[in-house]
């Protein structure tokens, strides 16, 4: 009878003994989601103790982990992660419980009310969120330049650039900061996650290797994180980078015309595709970098990672993640331009180009009716959305009050500032107002 059991739990489907080892994407979200890859870095009081921040607000909010979200354009984590929201999550300082970030404080983002690992967060206030946790935790939340300087945007490439200057080559950690070229007004908006799959080369120069998993861990840098966990963790990046690589793109979500989206169809692939590639089973991406003379938007993203944090990074641990006889070929590499994205589920990813300064994929489309002045609201439900014409619904703006506090003032997207130009991409222009609007529904069907 024990041996005709046993037998049993070998044969059943779904037994112990049948079941599979997880594949290197599924370990890879379960890592992602899971666990903290640096040292917290406020104690736990200090996410208690935000509202005490807020301008105005004099006692703490009854939903309070909602009002976090929606003070700093937080989403709900769609996985378990106790009360934080997506991009914070609990982690140790000194042996105490404490505060963390991990990946999704920026990539992970929510559009029509649902929250997606991998999409960008254009709703963030990150200048707030690191201000406001120190000062909470009873510093003086100064920080050592600009991490924001317009709400759903970030100087991810400043932190890069500032975290590598306390680093040797072999990540040691140094005690002055070298001058590796600093910049913080960039302006960078955040591609989604699964547009990687598609890229050869990332970023927006496309100036990386997109193979490259140690490129990924360079939020890890900060001071307090050892040399010799970089080696630890690159395995489960390894992972992580084979789960970024399965990642869907969400699917609009309101009914499409198709009669409509077929005409958009062959304008599209006669007047975009040469750089943004064909769509459908048999795909195809040029992975074409347009020089900046030609493409005409912002040029501060393209100026402001200098040569000089470019040939200190190639001689550091992250350009040399496969050697090669003659160059490392996970090297970084100065391009002429801006690397046209893909645009799979190009609808959730508004606003648009590289420093989010176009609302809406019909501004994308028509440059002479782009805002220039403007703000939104920073939600991400279906009554912030524009679906005519797909992205954010915005409202025109007074230029910020210098008397506001500034989490007021960032709100404001001022496109004469610097990083904030909506020019260029003017390719539309040409187009009728019955083509663009065919084009807007082909783009939905992405």
């Amino acid at each position: 009878m024990l041996r005709r059991c046993f037998l049993m739990a070998l044969l059943l489907p779904g037994s112990w003994a049948m079941a599979a080892e997880p594949s290197a994407a599924e370990r890879g979200y379960k890592t992602l989601t899971g666990k903290g890859f640096i040292p917290a870095a406020w104690r736990e009081a200090a996410y208690d103790n935000l509202w005490k921040q807020w301008p105005g607000v004099t006692q703490k909010p009854a939903d309070y982990d909602a009002a976090v979200r929606d003070h700093y354009g937080l989403p709900e984590a769609p996985y378990p992660n106790g009360k934080y929201p997506m991009g914070l999550r609990a982690g140790t300082l000194f042996f105490m419980k404490g505060v963390s970030l991990d990946c999704m404080l920026c990539h992970g983002g929510s559009v029509m009310g649902k929250s997606y690992v991998g999409l960008g967060n254009a709703s963030l206030d990150v200048q707030a969120v690191f201000e406001d946790l120190s000062l909470a935790d009873g510093r003086s939340g100064r920080l050592p330049f600009t991490f924001s300087n317009v709400r759903g945007t970030s100087e991810a490439g400043g932190m890069a650039v500032y975290l590598l200057g306390f680093r040797e080559p072999d990540l040691k950690v140094v005690p002055k900061r070298k001058d590796l070229g600093l910049h913080d007004d960039m302006c960078e908006d955040t591609p989604a996650w699964w547009l990687l799959k598609k890229k050869k080369t990332m970023y927006h120069t496309g100036g990386a290797d997109a193979a490259s998993v140690r490129s990924k861990m360079q939020f890890m840098m900060t001071p307090i994180t050892m040399a010799s966990e970089f080696h630890k963790a690159e395995p489960a990046f390894r992972d992580i980078q084979a789960y970024l690589k399965t990642i869907e793109a969400p699917k609009y979500p309101l009914p499409i015309n198709t009669e409509i989206a077929d005409k958009g169809k062959g304008l599209f692939q006669d007047n975009c595709a040469k750089c943004h590639g064909t769509y459908g089973e048999k795909w195809t991406y040029p992975n074409k970098v347009v020089p900046l003379a030609q493409i005409g938007t912002d040029p501060k993203r393209y100026e402001g990672i200098e040569d000089k944090f470019g040939l200190y990074y190639n001689q550091s641990w992250f350009g040399k993640e496969q050697p090669g006889w003659l160059l490392d070929d996970m090297a970084t590499f100065a391009t002429a331009g801006y690397q046209a994205p893909p645009l799979d589920g190009v609808w959730a990813t508004a606003p648009y180009f590289h420093n989010g300064s176009v609302p809406t994929l019909d501004d994308v489309l028509n440059s002479k009716n782009r805002p220039k002045l403007y703000t939104r609201s920073f939600r991400t439900d279906a009554t912030a959305y524009d679906s005519a014409k797909v992205g954010w619904k915005v409202t025109p703006a007074k230029e910020a009050d210098p008397s506001q506090p500034p989490y007021e003032r960032r709100k404001i997207y001022d496109t004469s500032k610097p990083g904030r130009s909506n020019a260029g991409h003017t390719y539309g222009d040409h187009l009728t107002d019955d083509e663009r609007k065919a084009v807007i529904e082909y783009l939905k069907t992405l």
